[in-house]
């Protein structure tokens, strides 16, 4: 369960208590993902999360954050995705106060020094080139960008180097400014902490923070129609990304979606797994998964393979998506799913962080709040006839896209394959 109130500006504050576990988890969500940013200001915001860690009035710099955290044991990130931001200290629940005090002293009075920017940008480009120099994460963003089109939801979070390289102290603060406001956050609390004690500490230490939210990102208007995105590169193994576009996160078949996902190549038993690994022995690893945006989505299927066998594991792929979409599931298929699911999201949400995560996010992006009761009641409720009409729905091969990553050089030929 959860409580939910809000401070006098307005600022929601979750808190999700267990006595489960012996730590508390102060997450603070923004409503401050890539997809609010132009071509001019792409990256901003994930270097606006960097920038966050360099310290405020009372932890003056990265140093004197990480002491504060470290000195007791305790855990503290960030992350940026499309939608929204995120930043946590995990703790055990008697130094709940601190992490309080630390989370609040790098967003409330977060100064962005000049010279910090500049040591930054070479960290932010190193991490770029880390990417660049990882094919599975390579190929899940140019499949991205081939699904989505030239537009925020499809443009690297990361940004481009010219951006990294220009942004200045007054950028950081206006796109603060701008979306780091009271009606765009969620104080989240996960753990062992009671709504009253929450309330204490988010008053104390987030009681400041007000404004209004100045802009809005731009709805998804259409899939990009280009069929395959090829990236030839000297690398041991050709990595590919095959999949098609899916429901929203506020789709009636949201859902049915996950399970389809699972069916298909979510676990160890799915279809993909034992009839591409174990039985032909083709990759290390393959699995199909979902991303469910506000306004759109896509299920995907990832596989590293031997380059020399690329063209047949994409046929084996398609076989797969196809044998599904004419045959459809069986009725133990998606018992099993169910199932799967339900058990890690409950073992997962052991974890004071995961249930923060779980519970803020919703706070900051859906219409409702479901209780872990509730969440799994629209699993349960999942046929396998809406499971079989998804399937026919999206698998259908004038719907797929396909990304490869390796030392094939022939986007003709690929093409051909999905046409076949």
């Amino acid at each position: 369960m959860f409580t939910l109130d809000r401070l006098k500006s307005g600022l929601p504050v979750l808190t999700a208590a267990t006595e489960g576990t012996a730590s508390v988890t102060v997450l603070v969500f923004a409503g401050a993902g890539s997809r609010y940013e132009t071509k001019k200001d792409t990256g901003i915001g994930h270097f606006l999360e960097h920038m966050f860690f360099k310290g405020g009035k009372k932890y003056r710099n990265t140093k004197e954050v990480s002491v504060a955290i470290d000195g007791i044991g305790g855990d503290f990130n960030a992350f940026t995705g499309k939608e929204y931001a995120g930043y946590y200290v995990k703790v055990a629940a008697d130094h709940a106060d601190l992490a309080c005090d630390v989370i609040s002293d790098m967003l409330v009075n977060a100064t962005f020094p000049q010279e910090e920017i500049e040591k930054e940008r070479g960290v932010i480009m190193e991490e770029a080139r880390m990417y660049e120099d990882t094919p599975m994460y390579r190929a899940g963003w140019d499949f991205e960008l081939l699904l989505y089109g030239d537009c925020a939801l499809g443009w690297d979070t990361i940004g481009t180097e010219e951006v990294i390289r220009s942004v200045s102290q007054k950028d950081f603060q206006k796109h603060k400014d701008e979306l780091y406001t009271s009606d765009n956050l969620v104080v989240t609390f996960g753990g062992k902490i009671g709504e009253k004690q929450a309330m204490e500490l988010s008053n104390k230490y987030f009681g400041t923070i007000g404004g209004a939210k100045a802009k809005e990102f731009a709805p998804m208007q259409s899939y990009g129609t280009r069929k395959v995105w090829l990236r030839t590169k000297k690398t041991e193994q050709s990595h590919l990304v095959l999949g098609v576009p899916g429901p929203s996160a506020l789709d009636k078949d949201h859902f049915t979606h996950k399970l389809l996902s699972i069916i298909l190549g979510g676990n160890m038993s799915s279809r993909m797994f034992l009839n591409i690994r174990e039985a032909k022995g083709l990759c290390y690893y393959i699995s199909t998964e979902t991303d469910s945006y506000l306004d759109a989505g896509c299920l995907s299927t990832r596989a590293g393979v031997d380059q020399s066998r690329l063209h047949e594991a994409i046929t084996l792929i398609l076989n797969e998506y196809s044998e599904c979409r004419e045959k459809g599931i069986t009725g133990e298929e998606l018992f099993r799913a169910k199932e799967f699911l339900k058990g890690k999201i409950t073992l997962s949400l052991e974890d004071s962080e995961e249930l923060a995560h779980f519970y803020g996010k919703q706070q900051l992006l859906y219409p409702k709040v479901r209780t872990i009761e509730e969440y799994f009641k629209e699993i349960d409720k999942v046929s396998e006839e809406q499971v079989n009409l998804l399937a026919a729905k999206l698998l259908k091969p004038e719907e797929m896209r396909l990304v490869v990553i390796g030392s094939e050089d022939n986007e003709a030929k690929l093409t051909g394959l999905l046409t076949a």
